[in-house]
């Protein structure tokens, strides 16, 4: 398909039938796979951070599973734009679950990556489990843990992770810059151990 850079997206559902809500035991499950080009490596908002409001967590109760059910998340995408922001971190009793297409994190002063703990609540993304071997790799001190809107608005720095952004830096969260207002180095270090690692795997 001539893609030099990019993503392959690959979907399964249940299948096919008659509107049922109790689906027949005998559907064929329904493969969708497509590719789309997106400069993924290089990608120019990696030099300029992100911005995202938060906004409440109003998904079911097993977000751990991945669905294609994404009504919430893509009223917390809108909603983001409609603010003027890039993305939304989802909140739920006053801490924040995950971003809405990715996993969430702060950096402390004291350099500890906080992010929340895997469970129900959140889905344990594949990249999120490969940065955080990177950090833990490296050294980096990792708190798995709940944390608030307000230790997001005291943070030294602030990042996502997901298979599209890799690792992206947040510099403004609710309208209150984070750190320095630019891309911070415990962020753009692992951004640079994931990419290394991901040409490795791929040869190039």
């Amino acid at each position: 398909n001539s893609l030099d850079e990019g993503l392959i997206y690959l979907q399964v559902t249940r299948g096919a039938a008659d509107r049922d809500f109790a689906y027949p035991k005998d559907a064929k499950p329904t493969l969708v796979m497509f590719s789309q080009a997106k400069n993924v490596i290089n990608n120019p908002i990696a030099e300029t951070g992100i911005s995202v409001i938060t906004v409440p967590d109003i998904r079911w109760a097993r977000r751990d599973i991945k669905t294609v059910g994404l009504l919430a998340p893509c009223m917390a995408k809108m909603e983001a734009k409609a603010a003027g922001a890039d993305d939304a971190w989802m909140v739920e009793d006053g801490y924040i679950t995950e971003g809405s297409s990715n996993n969430a994190y702060i950096v402390t002063k004291d350099g500890t990556i906080v992010t929340r703990q895997i469970g129900n609540q959140i889905l344990n993304g594949i990249t999120r489990r490969a940065v955080l071997a990177l950090a833990r790799e490296h050294d980096y001190k990792i708190e798995e843990r709940l944390f608030t809107v307000e230790e997001c608005y005291d943070a030294a720095e602030a990042f996502v992770t997901s298979a599209t952004l890799f690792v992206q830096a947040v510099v403004s969260i609710d309208d209150k810059q984070v750190g320095d207002g630019k891309p911070g180095p415990v962020a753009q270090k692992l951004r640079e151990y994931y990419v290394d690692m991901a040409l490795a795997e791929v040869g190039s």
